[in-house]
């Protein structure tokens, strides 16, 4: 058995020592890992460390290995946002969801726990508790984030997972957040961040295609009875049409669907401006019903430095009162790296990374989105939020990144339409 401390670091070390189990991308969130596609690119720390103008520090995550290969385990601690976001709205606005406050985040702390075991065959886990994070549903301060197992189950089937996991919809949520051009996710009310369940899926075609199906139930960690507690089914599945050699240059396009079964026969759909520390703007509130069907459809086109991402989603619900509702919504992103690096894509996953900068000065990103959100249809009224941001990325180096966004936000609802402003400005160190 080995055990494995290593601790060392540079300018900023200071200030991430006192997480005492970080990592390099290799040994994080499988989400951050660094894929084959972008090896090349990343720039080693010691070499930041004698040309970036902001070195970070080198560290590895505390592990534990069998000389046999028969377990392991990996430890990491992961530092995600610190927010600051200004509000500036109209009379209509305040009338309409209140008044915003500007608010200093830290927007979650994470432990985590990674590596694998032998039990009949090769399982890999991952297991992450987080303090606060994307479930403000909670009243707790801490509370799980990634539960699961997996294992291949064979070259054609490919890999079951189960335990806590996300659901294979959306783009938005099937990526990390870290991982995104713009700051923060937009069709929230049509996903939701993690569900208890099984999927399975593979890469086909030499990785040029890829397929994920899941079934979701949290009713035995949630004390519901199996009866009220609504069952979740979910597919995507992405191809790549164009694909380059050396992965600067690619089209991805994806489809997928969602089976939302009602939680005590209501539905409800809400969400927020793009802001995490906003209030819910657009909220159906409790719509009595059985289910509702989701589609999805996403593309994303990069072109070196250039990169455009899109992506629709609809819900069609089945009410109590038939009439049947249908909301939707959609955005486009575009983004222009000046420094000449992309996003590299995952080939495995059906989705882009974080850009990896390749000179001194790190990376700077210039982006631009709009975007609609249409929570309004015959016996429903939960608001239209349309709005666009700008924004600046400064990845400053493989972990470190700086950003500042501006967002101009109409909402129509409650029979006025309000004008919301924003301002956020974000240190984050990518994990």
């Amino acid at each position: 058995m080995r055990y494995s401390f290593p601790l060392a670091g540079h300018a900023l070390a200071g200030v991430i020592l006192i997480s005492c189990s970080v990592g390099n991308a290799r040994a994080q969130s499988v989400e951050s890992d660094v894929t084959p596609e972008s090896a090349h690119l990343v720039k080693q720390d010691g070499d930041f460390a004698m040309s970036s103008i902001v070195p970070d520090a080198t560290l590895e995550a505390a592990k534990i290995e069998d000389e046999h290969d028969r377990f392991s385990v990996k430890f990491g601690f992961v530092v995600m946002p610190m927010d600051y976001t200004s509000f500036e709205q109209d009379a209509a606005s305040k009338e309409q969801v209140g008044n915003q406050q500007d608010e200093l985040e830290a927007r979650s702390l994470r432990l985590s726990a990674r590596g694998h075991f032998e039990l009949f065959r090769t399982w890999n886990y991952m297991v992450s508790y987080e303090y606060k994070g994307f479930d403000q549903t909670s009243e707790s301060d801490w509370n799980t984030t990634d539960v699961r197992i997996s294992t291949v189950v064979g070259p054609k089937l490919g890999t079951l997972t189960l335990g806590k996991i996300k659901e294979p919809f959306a783009y938005e949520m099937v990526g990390d957040a870290a991982n995104l051009p713009h700051h923060e996710r937009l069709l929230s009310p049509f996903f939701r961040s993690r569900n208890d369940g099984v999927t399975l899926g593979n890469a086909l075609f030499d990785q040029r295609a890829t397929w994920v199906v899941g079934w979701y139930n949290d009713w035995w960690t949630q004390g519901t009875s199996w009866s009220d507690s609504g069952n979740d089914f979910a597919g995507r599945v992405t191809a790549l049409p164009l694909w380059s050699e050396d992965g600067a240059s690619y089209l991805h396009v994806a489809a997928s669907t969602r089976y939302y079964g009602a939680v005590d026969d209501q539905l409800r759909y809400k969400g927020k401006p793009a802001s995490n520390v906003a209030d819910d703007y657009v909220d159906t509130g409790k719509v009595p019903g059985d289910h509702a069907w989701h589609t999805g459809i996403e593309a994303l086109w990069n072109h070196g430095g250039y990169s455009v991402l899109a992506e629709y989603v609809r819900a069609d619900l089945s009410t109590r009162d038939d009439s049947d509702p249908t909301l939707d919504g959609w955005y486009v992103t575009g983004s222009w790296v000046v420094t000449g690096e992309h996003r590299p894509y995952d080939r495995k996953a059906g989705y882009a990374r974080r850009i990896l900068p390749q000179g001194r000065w790190g990376a700077v990103e210039l982006i631009g989105r709009y975007g609609h959100v249409d929570l309004d249809d015959k016996t429903v009224s939960g608001g239209t939020m349309d709005g666009w941001w700008a924004g600046v990325n400064w990845w400053a180096n493989n972990r470190w990144k700086a950003s500042v966004g501006y967002g101009n936000i109409d909402l129509d609802r409650f029979g006025v339409t309000g004008n919301t402003k924003t301002v956020l400005t974000r240190l984050q160190w990518i994990y």
